[in-house]
This record gives C-alpha cells, sequence and structure tokens, in this order.
C-alpha cells in the first residue's frame, strides 16, 4: 500500500494493490476510483485533499508483518 500527497495539486493517491488498471471511475467530482480488470479497486484520488481529509496527520493501524 503506497500514499502519495501532491502538495502543488493538493492531491491524496492512496494505492492498494500494484496492478494494471483497466477503468477509471468517478465516484464524484473529486474522488476517482482506480480498478483492475476483475473490477478491485487499486487506488483512489482524492482532488481539493487537504479540504477533505487531515493530510497533515496519518495514522496507521493494524499492518500485518
Amino acid at each position: 500500500m503506497k500514499l502519495q500527497y501532491f502538495e502543488d495539486t493538493d492531491t491524496l493517491y492512496i494505492e492498494f494493490q500494484s496492478r494494471a488498471i483497466s477503468e477509471t471511475r468517478d465516484l464524484d467530482e473529486n474522488t476517482i476510483l482506480d480498478l483492475d480488470s476483475e473490477g478491485n479497486v487499486c487506488a483512489i484520488t482524492f482532488e481539493h485533499a487537504s479540504q477533505r481529509t487531515d493530510v497533515n496527520h496519518l495514522h496507521v493501524e493494524g499492518l500485518a508483518a
């Protein structure tokens, strides 16, 4: 899993699995889902992230070893 924040565009990108993206869907006008060929969500993009999330604080729980 990978998280990236792009300050210049205020975009938060969360990649759940690194797979080939076969489809991109707009969940709403500021949220984009990337899907693989089986319809699994591989990544999600949040536009205007600082207004919609707390990009200055990341708290991670329950990581598998």
